[in-house]
């Protein structure tokens, strides 16, 4: 059971150290990339004449908020979220795009009445409107007599009212569930009220859902909108229960959307008492909103009962923003308790990205009517339905991790929380029918799917989630290559299907010249025959234009397509597929050719030529510890799967240039310590880069380490390499408690060459402590992933927005980021790793 474990904050915490949006770099590193900057000036300058987004936009200043909490809602159909101090406050329900507007109507008040007689009111916040907004409501909630506790994909809210010998619990839950196809992709939330009357007297308790049409933005107020009550008979699931509540039609946007606030009426039953709702259609936010205020406080019911003849409020004109409110009702006895339930969800079945050039429909409706008028209020039924079933496999899903004393409790709360990222992310989760003669469906964006991806996208749909909140690309793939492991352990069909799109994308040519940054040469979108750096970015269209990412030329990149190899492989570890494997096996055949041609010198290791992985800015050239050592984890895989697959030629080919490369890399990179940053004896060719071993991580998740002499990469440098990152990456930077800054000079101090090599990255830093636990560094490994952590969530507070990178003290760069999943390698290495080796866990 979930028991008390996760990220826990009164609601008037106050975080240990400020938080600001990286800007401020050395001199040395403007000049390096001066001409860059330039040139990327410029295209913001395109972008902004054409009133369009750039995929990552440098100059733009949004600071950041710390007041997230659990986002509402399932994977890719948009999420809601509801921060930790009980505001609604960031929204996610237009593809890849977010709005951070707290709608202070949309809250929670409880009513007390005594007697017949008002006793308390209280909006459940601590916050409230600046402005007269809602003066009429009773605020001024104090956070300290409230508790937030947050175990994605379910937060709890204990209030407790002064006064009164009453508390109130709030659990929300979304249906957050591995292997689950279905409800995991629903838009809803619930919310489950636990009502403990402490004191002597029996009251009349009701809670109020007051919620807005809208999510905040300048659409709120354009007109067009609509509310509607709705009721719903009981079944014989329900115990002659009803739902009752109000559909909020939203339909001035290009991409309108039906919510849902709902609640259930039910009878008596052994344990809590009866439950009745009430409602209002409609109230007016900006008022002073007295009237829903004093019904519930004089009468603890709203006057728009689901019986009277007010179903509809009337439609909204320009400038005027309307609101809808529900609320339950109970008498609770002395030392009683009562359970209340309520619902949000929102129906958003089509969608377009910018280009509007194709529609997307959205998995749910595969389950959920397309073509219907009533699906906002079917899925609002639904989950109320289903909310009990889903905490129980909730609870059998995270059960195994909270009880495992070997585990300590930061960790059980940190390999949870980060997953919030899933639905967080900008995703969209597309359904196809494979009609590829169709020019607007989704399946012909990408039609050269080899063997089974059809009929995987058919199955379970297209999936796409962005690389940052603030880095709008989908799918990037050198940053995939980390994050995957949730997915590859969680929806692994997910992966699958993410994987089927990438092996269409590296035979898909796009002929389009576009500007390089870094170079200033105009070169094709996509070529032939290599591994792109994303499925494209929300403000084009994804699957169809591919390769938003034009700061370098990833057709020179080193990294990409020996990372297909490895992660194709570690899908097949994970889901021991292996018609998979035999349908991705040209395509690694293919971008391995890519990758030997990346070999300029012939010596079997992969040269770099400068800003050409996904260290983007600190240089690499010649032979790497990181690209070097994922070619050699890629030779090494391509040499398994040929064996497993009966293709000697194959086979004997990539053994031939394995250990030729493996002597090369020795001989250039070990200097007796641990690997080299890169062999042009530069001035930072020497840092300790902190991902030094990454082409051994990956090698070891997957099966393919020994732990002798006689590995790829022997035992004995790895232990070495790994203590030394230890040492100085980790336990010199910030006395350990920073995660792992990504170089570190042998001197100590830290490589300042670019802002990159100074910066910790916290994805980087989970994928780390991964490998340090896979090598039976336990203990070290969880001080990496702890240090990691505790910045995020409790010293800097940007939990639920952890971001690429911390830069310096306060700093950061990039919230809301995709390599964090990383964390679920960890889990990887104690499921997979070292059940293999039969190795004991150990705290």
């Amino acid at each position: 059971m979930a028991g008390h474990y996760g990220w826990k904050v009164n609601l008037d915490h106050k975080f240990k150290q400020d938080a600001f949006r990286f800007g401020d770099v050395r001199p040395k590193q403007v000049l390096v990339s001066l001409k860059m900057g330039l040139r990327y000036g410029m295209y913001i300058l395109h972008n902004r004449f054409h009133s369009r987004e750039p995929f990552i936009d440098l100059f733009g200043k949004r600071q950041v908020d710390r007041l997230y909490g659990v986002p509402i809602g399932g994977l890719g159909c948009g999420t809601i979220m509801r921060g930790w101090n009980g505001q609604f406050c960031r929204w996610q329900l237009r593809p890849g795009w977010y709005t951070y507007d707290i709608v202070h109507a949309d809250q929670f008040t409880v009513s007390i009445r005594k007697n017949g007689e008002p006793s308390y009111q209280q909006v459940l916040s601590p916050c409230r409107p600046s402005s007269a907004q809602l003066g009429d409501w009773f605020w001024g909630y104090h956070g300290s007599q409230a508790t937030y506790r947050a175990l994605y994909p379910r937060a709890w809210t204990t209030y407790n009212l002064p006064g009164q010998n009453v508390t109130l619990t709030c659990r929300q839950i979304s249906p957050i569930i591995p292997h689950n196809y279905k409800d995991s992709c629903l838009p809803v939330g619930c919310f489950i009220w636990e009502i403990d009357n402490q004191s002597d007297d029996e009251i009349e308790v009701s809670i109020m859902f007051t919620f807005q049409n809208g999510d905040g933005s300048e659409h709120d107020s354009a007109g067009g909108h609509q509310n509607e009550t709705f009721t719903r008979s009981s079944n014989e699931n329900m115990n002659n229960s009803k739902i009752s509540g109000v559909l909020l039609h939203h339909r001035a946007s290009l991409q309108p959307c039906t919510f849902t606030i709902c609640a259930k009426e039910c009878p008596e039953t052994g344990d809590y008492p009866a439950v009745s709702v009430s409602n209002s259609v409609s109230f007016d936010p900006k008022g002073s909103g007295r009237e829903i205020s004093r019904q519930l406080l004089s009468h603890g019911k709203l006057e728009n009962s689901s019986n009277t003849k007010a179903t509809q409020s009337p439609v909204s004109k320009k400038g005027e923003i309307i609101g809808a409110a529900v609320a339950t009702t109970a008498i609770v006895k002395p030392q009683g308790k009562a359970k209340m339930e309520f619902a949000l969800t929102w129906d958003q079945p089509e969608v377009y990205f910018d280009a509007k050039e194709i529609k997307y429909r959205r998995r749910y409706t595969r389950f959920f009517n397309p073509n219907g008028s009533h699906r906002a209020a079917d899925l609002a039924v639904y989950a109320l339905q289903n909310v009990k079933s889903w905490e129980e496999k909730i609870d059998q899903w995270q059960s195994p991790i909270l009880e495992n004393e070997s585990y300590p409790d930061w960790y059980k709360s940190a390999i949870f929380n980060e997953l919030y990222y899933m639905s967080d992310s900008g995703s969209i989760w597309a359904e196809t029918d494979g009609d590829e003669d169709d020019e607007t469906n989704l399946a012909s964006c990408l039609k050269e799917v080899p063997g089974k991806g059809k009929q995987i996208h058919k199955e379970y749909g297209r999936f796409a989630y962005l690389e940052g909140h603030e880095y709008l690309m989908y799918n990037t793939y050198d940053v995939h290559f980390y994050a995957s492991f949730a997915l590859a352990q969680l929806w692994p069909m997910i992966e699958l299907s993410i994987q089927y799109d990438f092996a269409a994308s590296i035979m898909h040519e796009d002929p389009e010249l576009r500007l390089i940054m870094w170079t200033g040469l105009r070169k094709p979108r996509k070529s032939y025959g290599f591994v792109p750096h994303d499925i494209g970015e929300p403000c084009d269209e994804p699957w169809k234009r591919i390769n938003a990412y034009c700061i370098s030329d990833v057709q020179d990149w080193t990294d990409l397509n020996t990372k297909f190899v490895l992660q194709i492989y570690r899908d097949y570890c994970a889901t021991g597929n292996l018609e998979f494997l035999k349908d991705m096996w040209p395509c690694a055949k293919h971008v391995m050719e890519t990758a030997i041609s990346q070999d300029t010198d012939g010596d079997g290791i992969i040269d770099n030529n400068g800003a050409d992985q996904t260290y983007d800015v600190w240089r690499m050239y010649g032979a790497s510890a990181y690209c070097g050592g994922i070619f050699l984890a890629a030779l090494y895989i391509m040499y398994k799967i040929a064996d497993l697959i009966g293709c000697k030629e194959d086979k004997a080919k990539y053994s031939k240039i394995l250990l030729r490369g493996r002597d090369s890399f020795q001989q250039k990179l070990w200097n007796g310590d641990y690997y080299l940053y890169d062999s042009s004896k530069g001035n930072h060719s020497d840092s300790i880069m902190a991902d030094q071993m990454c082409g051994h991580w990956y090698l070891q998740a997957c099966g393919l380490v020994n732990n002798n002499e006689d590995d790829i990469f022997p035992k004995s440098q790895v232990d070495k390499a790994l203590r030394k990152v230890f040492d100085y990456n980790v336990m010199k930077f910030m006395n350990g408690t920073w995660g792992a800054v990504n170089g570190m000079k042998p001197n100590g101090e830290i490589d300042t060459s670019s802002v990159q090599s100074e910066e910790v990255w916290t994805g980087v830093t989970y994928a780390l402590a991964a490998n340090l636990i896979q090598q039976g560094m336990i203990k070290e490994g969880f001080k990496v992933a702890e240090g990691m952590y505790d910045t995020t969530f409790n010293v800097m507070g940007l939990g639920f927005q952890t971001p690429e990178a911390y830069y310096k003290i306060n700093r950061y760069r990039c919230t809301g980021y995709m390599r964090p999943l990383s964390i679920w390698a960890i889990e990887w290495a104690f499921n997979h790793v070292f059940k293999k080796n039969t190795k004991k866990i150990t705290k």
